[in-house]
């Protein structure tokens, strides 16, 4: 799951305390910044797979439950791998 940042903090602009200084001070902004933040391809699935390697067997089974194709064919495959034992 991707969440956005939802605050960042901005450095605020240093006062010049003095009256002989011949350089302006950069403007202020006028309202809050908003920063965005594009993953790549690449960089979406990887965080897609470190998200899938660290999810417990529940939340797969609860995910397949609700329709999940990935953790249906994940549950698929695990039970395909078990090896068959004979009473």
């Amino acid at each position: 799951m991707v969440s956005a940042i939802s605050h960042a903090t901005q450095p605020q602009p240093v006062a010049q305390t003095t009256a002989t200084s011949t350089r302006k001070s950069s403007p202020t902004p006028s309202g809050p910044s908003t920063d965005t933040v594009e993953l790549s391809k690449t960089a979406q699935a990887m965080l897609a797979a470190m998200q899938e390697a660290t999810e417990t067997p529940a939340q797969t089974a609860q995910e397949a439950s609700h329709g999940d194709v990935q953790a249906q064919q994940l549950l698929a495959k695990e039970a395909a791998a078990k090896p068959v034992t004979k009473k």
